[in-house]
């Protein structure tokens, strides 16, 4: 069983129905037992990096996330869920992050080229850096969906995927049992739907 966790930051029901249409057993929760029980979790975010911060914190999930990604759960972070994974965000000031893996998110303004759409919002390629089982239906250059005005710097250690938008972007990464994507699963069609049967089968 999936445990999506929910600390009130957006609407969860299209990643809810797209593992229920992939036959993936799932909850959204903000339920601690229910979170320890499950195999496998999931951390989504829309929204401002503080504010969500915040709430997974106030809500006491912040802890529990951290102990079970150390501990050897599976864990997807989605969207700003996969920004919360790092050590921390310039997002309106300077905030600390989970970090379960090593980098910084930054905005793009400044950092990819004028002219250039922000927020990124749109169908873009990816661009596959390494081998790993949440990727295994996934092909060099299959097109995901990104909404976000600010990315991962840093994580090469992590890098599972990259796009190009200006410069090269964060598009996923990987490390151990911790994942992330920037780009919505939920939205991205078959591929996304590929990719959140493979973390299921994981």
């Amino acid at each position: 069983m999936i445990a999506i966790i929910d600390y009130g930051v957006g609407n969860l029901f299209s990643l809810a129905s797209s593992l229920k249409m992939i036959g993936a057993e799932s909850v959204v929760t903000s339920d601690s037992a229910i979170i320890e029980s499950a195999d496998k979790i999931i951390l989504p975010g829309v929204g401002a990096f503080a504010d969500a911060k915040q709430k997974l914190s106030e809500s006491g999930l912040a802890e529990l996330v951290v102990r079970q990604a150390r501990e050897g759960k599976k864990l997807l972070g989605i969207c700003l869920g996969m920004q919360m994974l790092f050590e921390r965000s310039y997002e309106y000031g300077e905030h600390e992050g989970l970090a379960l893996l090593h980098g910084s998110v930054v905005g793009m303004d400044g950092r990819i080229d004028k002219g250039l759409m922000i927020p990124h919002i749109g169908w873009n390629s990816l661009k596959i850096k390494k081998e790993h089982p949440i990727f295994k239906y996934v092909k060099e250059n299959d097109y995901v969906y990104f909404v976000h005005s600010y990315f991962a710097d840093g994580c090469d250690e992590s890098l599972l995927a990259s796009c190009e938008y200006g410069r090269e972007i964060c598009a996923a990464v990987a490390l151990d049992n911790i994942t992330g994507t920037q780009f919505h699963p939920e939205k991205s069609g078959e591929v996304g739907l590929s990719i959140l049967k493979a973390f299921a089968e994981w």
